[in-house]
């Protein structure tokens, strides 16, 4: 007790001098990400979303410039202890002297990188045409390859649902740790939150919600379309291999230095499995004190003619000056 008391008076005295830790510098902190949560001037929460788009920009328009497609670009990955491969979406008059935003794109169940993003498919032309139109910013594209092991087990891997989901799983620490830095390293592309998103379809949404949310620091972007459960603990599919969390915490706890400048998260209403985990996901997010945009949309199912839209909408409002 003495012991404690003459402790505490040093540290008084020390104060009253102005000699104590501190006295003209600041004590040591964690340091925010940010300087401030004070988010973009552009508030994407404040313009409604779009469900209907025009055939012009879904349709390949003569004389428009849809940028530099580099196909199956191959990198190594600790997580997988193999080669990977992704799509890379370059914009028109990539200019390596320049730095551009990044977009990093997550497919869906047995699909693959090159089905989204491939030489005039639905994504790159809808970005080429809004483009073209003003409706969205020059950025790189990423279309990642969410099978993350080696390539010689796969079709033994893809035999059973279990072993494919423990494969795509793996994804969660192969696009941080192994795909990012590649893709910086190789493109000019910026490194900074304002200047990086992620989104994903189906299981890729949910693999999406896991790495953006377990990387704030490094995704100001996230979207997530009609996402499988998985992300965090749920009921949803309970006692499966699909309830399996991937961030068993849960979402992390609210931080205002690291909320996303736009959170979306869409499903059709006709979606066959994936309307209520979904709009579970946009209500723990809310509870949490996340804002998202969380939308239902009648007249879709669980296919491209849905992830066009939710594309649109993402393309429009991610980075933005």
């Amino acid at each position: 007790m003495k012991k404690r008391l003459a402790l505490l008076m040093v540290a008084v005295m020390l104060l009253m001098t102005g000699c104590a830790p501190g006295a003209g510098t600041e004590l040591p902190t964690e340091a925010p990400t940010m300087a401030s949560p004070e988010r973009p001037a552009y508030d994407p929460y404040a313009t409604e979303n779009v469900y209907k788009l025009s055939e012009k920009l879904t349709e390949k328009q003569k004389g428009t410039d849809y940028g530099t497609l580099e196909e199956d670009v191959k990198y190594y990955s600790d997580t997988a202890g193999d080669y990977k491969y992704c799509n890379v979406l370059l914009p028109p008059g990539y200019n390596k002297e320049e730095s551009y935003p990044v977009l990093y794109m997550v497919h869906g169940w047995q699909s693959d990188y090159d089905v989204h993003l491939c030489e005039d498919s639905y994504l790159l032309l809808l970005y080429g045409n809004m483009l073209r139109e003003k409706l969205t910013v020059p950025m790189v594209i990423v279309s990642v390859q969410m099978y993350t092991d080696t390539a010689k087990n796969r079709e033994k891997i893809e035999e059973k649902e279990e072993t494919l989901l423990a494969a795509y799983n793996k994804v969660v620490k192969d696009i941080p740790n192994d795909l990012m830095p590649f893709i910086e390293t190789k493109y000019s592309v910026r490194t900074d939150r304002p200047g990086t998103a992620i989104m994903g379809v189906s299981q890729g949404g949910t693999k999406t919600l896991a790495v953006g949310f377990d990387h704030l620091n490094r995704f100001g972007y996230i979207g997530s379309f009609a996402p499988d459960p998985g992300a965090v603990p749920t009921d949803f599919l309970k006692d499966t291999i699909w309830n399996a969390p991937l961030l068993e915490n849960g979402f992390p706890a609210y931080d205002p230095y690291l909320e996303p400048f736009y959170l979306y998260l869409a499903v059709g209403a006709d979606d066959p499995e994936n309307v209520e985990v979904t709009k579970y996901y946009g209500k723990l997010l809310k509870e949490l004190g996340y804002q998202n945009q969380t939308d239902v949309v009648d007249g879709y199912e669980h296919d491209y003619l849905f992830w066009s839209v939710c594309f649109y909408n993402f393309l429009n409002k991610i980075f933005r000056p």
